[in-house]
C-alpha cells in the first residue's frame, strides 16, 4: 500500500511508484474521488510514464466499483484533460508527476468544468476516504468508454488563437520525451509553420534530459538548435506540457513575465479594460502594461490555485506566472502552456520583426532570477532582513516579504515543501538588482551559517 499522508500534496497527489504511490492505493482513490465528488461519470488520462497506464487502470477500476463511468481519453496532456473535463462537463483526473524525475508519478483532480481541487477543496477529504478503502476491492459497475480527445484539444485551441493567416515561421520544440511531442503535431498540423522537433519520441525516462525548462541545462539543446537552424524561435514543454518556456531566435530565454505581458496585451485587445491576474515576483513591467493598455492588473500570491482563484472572483481574461504557467478564462481559466505558446506564434508572425525586437517593449527590468538558499532558521533570516531594510522601502507581506523602493523590488519567501528561502529581485538598474540581491544573499547566508 502507498503512502497517503505522504503524497497528497496540497494541490495534488504525488510520490515515488511504487514505495508511495502504487496501483492498490490508485484504487481507493478512485473509488474515493467518486464518492466525494458524487461523480455520475469521469474522464481520465494519463502522460507517457511507464508506471501511468497501470495506476489509470487501477483508478478507474476504483472509480467504476462506485457506480461511475469512465471516459478514457488515454494519453494526453494536462491542458488536454483540462480540456475534456470543460468540453465534457465531467470531472477528471490526469496521471503525470510533471517535470519530476522517471520514478515519480501523481495525479491531478478537477471538478467538472476543469475547477481544480486543492487541499481546501475535497483533496483532504478524497485522502482520508481513500485511507479507509484501501484493499476493500468491490465489483465494476460502471462502463468505460475510449475516447480520442486529441483533434478536438487541437481544434479548440485553434479557435481561440487563430494561426492560419500568420507569415511561415522556423520553430524549434523540445518536447522533452514528453506529452509535447504528442500534442503540438497536432495542433500545428496544416499552419504555415515548419517545425523541427527535438524529443518528441515519448519516453517516461527522460533519455536527454528532464523535461523541466525552468532548469537552464535543460535549455541548452533547443538554444542551440534555435541557432543552428536560423529558426524565428523555439519552445520547450515540460512533461506533461502544461508549461511552456520561450527562445527568441538568438537562443535567448524570453522570460515569463514579458510573456505574460506580451499575451495580456493580445487578450485586452480582445476584451478591453479586463482584468489581468499576475503573482507577485513576477516584473513590474507586468502591471505597467497592463494599466498602459487600459487593462486592470490584479496581483496574487505564488501558486496556481491562488491564481485560479483570483480569476474565479473577479472575472480575469488571463493569468500569469514566472513559473511559465499560463491560465486563461476562454480555457476554463485552467492552464495552457500550448495556448500561450500560440499566442506568441501569433504576435510574432503578425509581422516581420524577429521575436527578440517583439518582446523588448515588455521588457523593462533586470531580473534575479529565482535564488534559494537552505536555511534552517527561515524565521530569524526574514527578520534579520527586515531590520535591515527598514526605513529603505515599503514593506508587504501578502506572501514570504516583499521590500520595494522607487526603481526596485525584492521578495523573500519560504518553500512550502523544503527549508528553503526563495529570492527575487528585479530593478530599473541591473547593479542595483545585483547590489540588492547580493546584500539580501549575504544577511541569508549569515543565518545558515
Amino acid at each position: 500500500m502507498g503512502d497517503l499522508a505522504k503524497i497528497f500534496k496540497a494541490y495534488d497527489v504525488r510520490g515515488v511508484v511504487p514505495d508511495e504511490l502504487d496501483e492498490p492505493t490508485a484504487e481507493a482513490v478512485g473509488a474515493a474521488f467518486v464518492e466525494v465528488t458524487g461523480a455520475e461519470s469521469v474522464v481520465v488520462a494519463h502522460d507517457m510514464r511507464e508506471s501511468s497506464p497501470p495506476l489509470a487502470e487501477a483508478f478507474i477500476r476504483g472509480a467504476r466499483s462506485r457506480g461511475a463511468d469512465v471516459v478514457h481519453a488515454g494519453l494526453g496532456s494536462t491542458d488536454l484533460l483540462y480540456y475534456a473535463s470543460g468540453s465534457l462537463g465531467l470531472p477528471g483526473v490526469m496521471f503525470t508527476a510533471s517535470h519530476n524525475p522517471a520514478r515519480y508519478n501523481g495525479m491531478k483532480m478537477c471538478r467538472s468544468g476543469a475547477v481544480p481541487i486543492g487541499g481546501d477543496s475535497g483533496l483532504t477529504e478524497i485522502r482520508d476516504r481513500a485511507a479507509e478503502l484501501v484493499g476493500a476491492t468491490a465489483a465494476p459497475g460502471g462502463s468505460v468508454i475510449e475516447k480520442d480527445l486529441l483533434t478536438g484539444y487541437a481544434d479548440h485551441l485553434r479557435t481561440l488563437v487563430d494561426l492560419r493567416g500568420i507569415r511561415p515561421l522556423k520553430v524549434v520544440v523540445d518536447a522533452g520525451n514528453g506529452m509535447g511531442g504528442h500534442t503540438v503535431p497536432a495542433v500545428f498540423e496544416g499552419l504555415p509553420i515548419d517545425l523541427l522537433p527535438l524529443y518528441f519520441e515519448l519516453d517516461g525516462s527522460f533519455p536527454n534530459h528532464e523535461a523541466n525548462p525552468l532548469e537552464p541545462q535543460n535549455l541548452v539543446d533547443l538554444q542551440r538548435a534555435v541557432v543552428d537552424n536560423d529558426a524565428d524561435l523555439g519552445l520547450a514543454f515540460d512533461g506533461d506540457a502544461d508549461r511552456c518556456w520561450v527562445i527568441d531566435e538568438r537562443g535567448e530565454s524570453v522570460s515569463p513575465s514579458a510573456v505574460t505581458a506580451l499575451v495580456a496585451v493580445r487578450e485586452l485587445a480582445k476584451y478591453p479594460g479586463a482584468t489581468i491576474i499576475h503573482n507577485l515576483i513576477t516584473s513590474l513591467g507586468v502591471p505597467e502594461i497592463v494599466r498602459e493598455h487600459g487593462g486592470v492588473p490584479e496581483r496574487t500570491r505564488v501558486g496556481h490555485s491562488f491564481i485560479k482563484a483570483e480569476m474565479a472572483r473577479t472575472g480575469a481574461v488571463f493569468g500569469g506566472e514566472h513559473s511559465a504557467h499560463y491560465y486563461f478564462r476562454d480555457f476554463w481559466f485552467a492552464d495552457s502552456g500550448m495556448l500561450a505558446a500560440m499566442h506568441v506564434l501569433a504576435a510574432l508572425g503578425e509581422q516581420e520583426r524577429p521575436l527578440s525586437e517583439v518582446v523588448e517593449v515588455y521588457s523593462r527590468y533586470h531580473a534575479s532570477g529565482e535564488v534559494n538558499s537552505a536555511v534552517s532558521d527561515q524565521a530569524e533570516a526574514l527578520r534579520r532582513v527586515r531590520e535591515a531594510f527598514a526605513g529603505r522601502g515599503e514593506f508587504d507581506e501578502l506572501d514570504g516579504l516583499t521590500v520595494s523602493g522607487p526603481d526596485w523590488w525584492f521578495n523573500l519567501r519560504a518553500s512550502n515543501t523544503e527549508p528553503l528561502l526563495r529570492l527575487n529581485a528585479e530593478a530599473a538598474d541591473e547593479s542595483k538588482m545585483t547590489a540588492i540581491r547580493d546584500e539580501v544573499l549575504a544577511i541569508v547566508g549569515k543565518v545558515s551559517e
